[in-house]
């Protein structure tokens, strides 16, 4: 390719900063890359936990892009009815080599009709809420399928990164981005996961969520109908 690799992350309002800046710091490492941060405008974005992201570019001045990617975050909720960010996104994946996501960021791809007849995962309190909008919920970590590649929650994003610069510059680069970073996690419990943490665990986190997951459902509900009646 004989111009670098334009990579660009959806920066939007309560946007959760590592669904976003994990992705990011691995992309930025990669050679023959070039990061975009997107959103309407350049004024700063203030994240879900109260760090503010300056965007690098906006809608109108975003170059085609080779790669899409959409983080998560509470702030989603509002983009399954943003026509005019769904409508961006639709305009980037038309031409996109790849059209990507980190935790329920899958729900705004789904919501723009971008995953329908695609595997996809998402985190893992909202996973299910992927078949509303016709793709195929698959409880993985990172999913590929074709060219759509989610992570599953926050964390994820990091893994899903190396896995898609993997592809598209080869292991060995791959490789030297997560030895510079030194990504080599060792959690010290074993709770990171409703596959491993115990079920009393899941149950209080799923009751401490229980409100914000109902109104995320509203909306994706609501996103899946208007799904139908396009």
């Amino acid at each position: 390719m004989n111009r670098p690799l334009q990579i660009g992350l959806l920066l939007f309002p309560d946007v959760t900063q590592l669904d976003l800046t994990g992705p990011w710091e691995v992309f930025a490492r990669t050679p023959g890359v070039e990061c975009h941060l997107i959103w309407k405008d350049r004024q700063p974005v203030r994240s879900d936990r109260g760090l503010s992201i300056l965007p690098t570019t906006t809608f109108a001045d975003c170059p085609p892009l080779d790669v899409i990617c959409v983080p998560g975050g509470p702030g989603q909720i509002a983009l399954m009815s943003d026509d005019v960010t769904l409508n961006f996104l639709r305009q980037q994946a038309d031409q996109a080599k790849w059209v990507t996501s980190v935790c329920t960021g899958s729900l705004v791809l789904g919501a723009a009709g971008l995953l329908k007849g695609y595997r996809a995962t998402s985190h893992w309190s909202s996973i299910d809420q992927l078949g509303l909008l016709g793709a195929e919920p698959v409880s993985e970590r990172v999913v590929r399928d074709r060219n759509r590649i989610s992570g599953a929650g926050v964390t994820s994003g990091i893994d899903f990164a190396l896995t898609l610069v993997a592809e598209i510059a080869g292991d060995a680069v791959a490789k030297s981005v997560q030895l510079q970073m030194e990504y080599d996690p060792e959690p010290p419990f074993t709770s990171g996961s409703p596959h491993t943490a115990s079920p009393q665990e899941v149950e209080q986190a799923r009751a401490k969520m229980a409100e914000f997951l109902a109104t995320r459902r509203a909306a994706t509900q609501r996103a899946a109908l208007r799904l139908q009646a396009d």
